[in-house]
């Protein structure tokens, strides 16, 4: 009998630190997701929450607005029309912005995105008289990129800034060879004359190619008259000034293209007279650059071999 109750206490036993043991593992449980949740809350907030706004001791004082315009200019990229705007207009309508600074580093883009920029620009420059809008180039500024500088006040370079690049190509592959050389057959059916334009796996036609480079022409006049109207006398033009060339800084301010050297804190110090800088650059999160760059690929993939005018 002794054993017998001996035998029930060690069972006991066992059940019972087997339940101490549970208890002690869904505490420890407990806390881990209460940490986790208190990590995500607090990633959340430290996204969600504008720290430069909460932190700025005056918001209304006297500063250099500065737009960041970097990589190719298309309106699947962070320097895209709609940002670009939001942000001038912000900078615009802002009192205590003396003037407003557009960073550029970018060899171009598309023409349609860079002439809405261009346009606003020259909207909102005649909205407000008075706050001077100046370009800064660093690296380079060519094509769509310079087409966006002409409509500012003025334009300061580097001395090694490349500047101009002021054409239009239209670019594609032909892959009717490669398609002999494997016995691939191409069957296209059209409902128009002109459908397949510059259909990359048909032979080139004459009259796509003709009309082509129509509409090529027509964009680079356009191009070269944003050009004369931003730059006005200033411009020295010369028989190959907007013939595609590009210039070094230094070049540029001899051409005309520029109006002299410049940075960023110099331009704000001593033109716009407002040392403090604000940087006004909507620059995208992580979940929209994923979903933009992922519509981005999925829209070339359906549209792939498709030609497309550039600025660059």
């Amino acid at each position: 009998m002794a054993e017998e109750g001996s035998w029930e206490r060690k069972v006991l036993e066992k059940v019972a630190l087997a339940a101490l043991e549970e208890q002690r593992r869904a505490r420890r449980w407990g806390i881990f997701f209460k940490l986790l949740a208190f990590a995500y809350l607090t990633v959340a907030l430290t996204t969600l929450i504008d720290w430069e706004a909460l932190l700025e001791p005056d918001k209304g004082a006297r500063h250099t607005a500065l737009i960041e315009i970097s990589g190719v200019i298309q309106a699947k990229g962070d320097a895209n029309a709609d940002n670009i705007v939001s942000a001038l207009q912000s900078a615009f309508e802002e009192p205590g912005a003396a003037g407003v600074i557009l960073r550029i580093n970018s060899p171009g883009g598309s023409p349609v995105q860079a002439g809405i920029i261009a346009s606003e620009i020259g909207r909102l420059r005649a909205r407000h008289p008075d706050k001077p809008l100046h370009v800064v180039v660093e690296d380079v500024c060519a094509s769509g990129g310079y087409y966006v500088a002409a409509a500012a006040d003025k334009i300061f370079v580097d001395k090694a800034s490349i500047v101009g690049s002021i054409g239009v190509l239209m670019d594609g592959f032909g892959f009717t060879g490669g398609m002999d050389k494997l016995g691939v057959e191409r069957r296209l059916l059209t409902a128009g004359e002109h459908k397949g334009f510059l259909d990359p796996f048909s032979p080139q036609n004459e009259v796509h190619k003709a009309h082509a480079q129509e509409l090529l022409d027509d964009i680079h006049r356009q191009f070269i008259a944003t050009v004369k109207k931003g730059r006005g006398a200033r411009l020295k033009e010369t028989p190959g000034m907007f013939s595609g060339l590009m210039w070094t800084g230094a070049k540029s301010i001899e051409l005309g293209l520029a109006d002299g050297f410049g940075t960023v804190d110099s331009v704000a110090r001593e033109v716009i007279k407002a040392e403090e800088i604000r940087d006004y650059t909507i620059k995208p999160g992580l979940a929209e650059k994923f979903a933009r760059q992922f519509g981005a690929q999925l829209a070339e993939g359906v549209g792939a071999g498709l030609t497309r005018f550039t600025l660059r």
